[in-house]
């Protein structure tokens, strides 16, 4: 099987979103968190294929190969992406999130039930964590400060860095320096700080109650991001009626910091929904 890949563009109103499609069968459609590009999926998208999977693997608004003419960033934007992709390559899919990625994919859920198949969620933000307004404040401060040219790209990459705590993919400082030297591309770094002093999950929470897609969600146990990732997961699972898995010695990307867990689950979770396909409409196309 050739593992190369054609970048092609989904058209958007500000401009146009890049993926990538490996594979035949029912589709999987995956985004990445902030600040990250679609070479996160690199450990998981080759055993889906494998498996017998269509995945597409989208970059971010203004990240990656994605245009950085984009106006309007954030969970709903992104979800309303998503949606887009699904429709253009022929779903229903299961979307797979990572990090605010998650909170993306869970709102397209809820936005349209019949193109969500199923949810695979990593390192998830569903809602926004409980800080003071003075500490949101200090934060989107820090954001307007460190995400400015010329350290910007390089304070990225080391908080990236920062959030992989515990094990680290063999190929973690090439990812790093991939991250870092994207951010330096004319226009991108504009585009991440603008996501970042927009972002919110508060529109994410709000849309809990209709998300009945079946779901699994991958939490780290050292996920900086949480302050509890146990209690995290808990009302995740509760939240959305979500399967659950605690990842040991993990941060915030299990995916390519446990493949060796996130893979398997996530194929039982895929292969658990094609054997009921026609209960959720999920259909093998393309």
């Amino acid at each position: 099987m050739s593992t190369h890949q054609t970048v092609e563009f989904l058209p958007r109103p500000e401009g146009r979103i890049a993926y990538t499609v490996t594979g035949t069968g029912p589709l999987v459609v995956a985004v990445p968190g902030m600040g990250d590009l679609r070479s996160t999926y690199r450990d998981l998208v080759p055993p889906l294929v494998a498996a017998g999977y269509r995945v597409a693997v989208t970059d971010l608004r203004g990240h990656g190969d994605s245009d950085t003419t984009f106006r309007t960033h954030g969970d709903v934007a992104t979800g309303q992406d998503l949606l887009a992709l699904v429709e253009q390559l022929g779903g229903p899919a299961v979307l797979v999130g990572s990090s605010m990625g998650a909170g993306a994919a869970t709102w397209a859920a809820a936005e349209r039930p019949d193109a969500v198949a199923g949810l695979v969620l990593l390192g998830p933000f569903l809602r926004d964590p409980a800080v003071s307004a003075a500490r949101a404040r200090a934060s989107r401060l820090l954001y307007r400060v460190t995400l400015a040219r010329p350290w910007g790209a390089a304070a990225w990459a080391g908080f990236y860095s920062s959030l992989t705590k515990g094990r680290k993919a063999p190929w973690h400082a090439e990812h790093v320096a991939a991250l870092r030297a994207s951010m330096r591309e004319p226009g991108r770094l504009r585009s991440f700080r603008e996501l970042a002093l927009a972002l919110t999950h508060a529109p994410v929470e709000a849309r809990l109650p209709e998300v009945h897609a079946p779901a699994v969600a991958f939490m780290g146990s050292l996920d900086p991001d949480f302050s509890d990732q146990a209690a995290e997961l808990t009302w995740i699972q509760e939240s959305i009626g979500a399967q659950g898995h605690l990842v040991p010695d993990v941060g915030h990307y299990p995916q390519h910091q446990s493949p060796d867990v996130v893979a398997p689950a996530t194929l039982a979770f895929l292969d658990g929904l094609r054997s009921s396909a026609g209960a959720h409409g999920w259909a093998a196309r393309g």
